[in-house]
Order: C-alpha cells, then structure tokens, then sequence
C-alpha cells in the first residue's frame, strides 16, 4: 500500500492586508449577499468574478421552495458570466457569506461540491489558473486555483 497527501496552499489575509483589486472583487462579492433571496434558509451567499475583459459579474444565491430548483452563488455568478460574455476568460473570483443572523460568517466558507465542480470547468475552459478569495468577517483566505479546492476532480482532461 502507498500513501498520498492532498495539500492546498492558502493565504490568509486581513482585510487591510488584501491587495487593491482582490479587495475591490471581495467588496462586490460582499455586496451581492443582499441581493440573495433566501426566504428558507435565511442563508445569504455573494459570489463576484472578475474575468480577462474586465468586466466583473455578480451572483447570490437564489432559493425556491421546490429546494433543488434553487442555485448557489457561484453558478449564478458563473452561468451568467458566460452567457453575457462567453469570450471572456475566469480570473478570479470571490466568495462571502450573511449568515441567519444577517452578518457576515465568521469563518470564510467554501463553494459546495457542485459549484467547485461547475467552476472547474469554466478554469478548464480559461486554460490557467481561477485565483478563489473565500471571504469571512475578518479574514480573506486565497487559494491559487478552483482545482485546489477540488483536487480528485472528475474531469475528461
């Protein structure tokens, strides 16, 4: 039997640490979080990718009673990057989170399965590395890439 490791690199940031555009891409991340409606699990989530044109696209989560009908943040964000610019590549995107208390979660949170999986794609597509900021109330962790959250990904490259 053989053993392997699975390691992710991640800094972890002050807020006043961030440099200008990953704190500007953290902010509209922030930002999105009160356009989430989330009327059931009162759970607010904002993602924000800023991609190769320069354009930067917002989602939040949107939540439906028929629970699978609902979608993460990030596939919002993700699906309609591509849709309204299907040209443009990922560069980075940023994460965060209200909790049911209506402030930002203490602890940055990382995208669900499906949304790593769904991100991964459009890294694949980019052909580099997607750069990911999770963002908490106080701290800012950054990985170098999608992958990195996902490392045994289902991929066919």
């Amino acid at each position: 039997m053989k053993t392997k490791e699975i390691v992710c690199p991640m800094k972890v940031w002050g807020f006043d640490e961030l440099p200008a555009t990953a704190a500007g891409l953290v902010a509209e991340a922030r930002q999105a979080t009160f356009r989430s409606y989330s009327p059931y699990s009162h759970f607010r989530v904002g993602a924000a990718i800023l991609l190769d044109n320069g354009e930067i696209v917002t989602g939040a989560n949107q939540e439906n009673v028929a629970y699978p009908s609902s979608l993460c943040a990030e596939r919002t964000a993700c699906y309609y990057a591509h849709a309204r610019y299907p040209e443009a590549k990922f560069e980075t995107i940023a994460i965060a989170a209200r909790g049911t208390d209506g402030e930002f979660v203490d602890d940055p949170i990382p995208p669900c399965g499906a949304c790593r999986q769904a991100l991964l794609e459009y890294e694949t597509l980019a052909g580099h590395d997607v750069k990911v900021f999770l963002a908490g109330r106080d701290c800012v962790y950054e990985l170098p890439s999608v992958r990195s959250l996902l490392p045994l990904s289902f991929s066919e490259f």
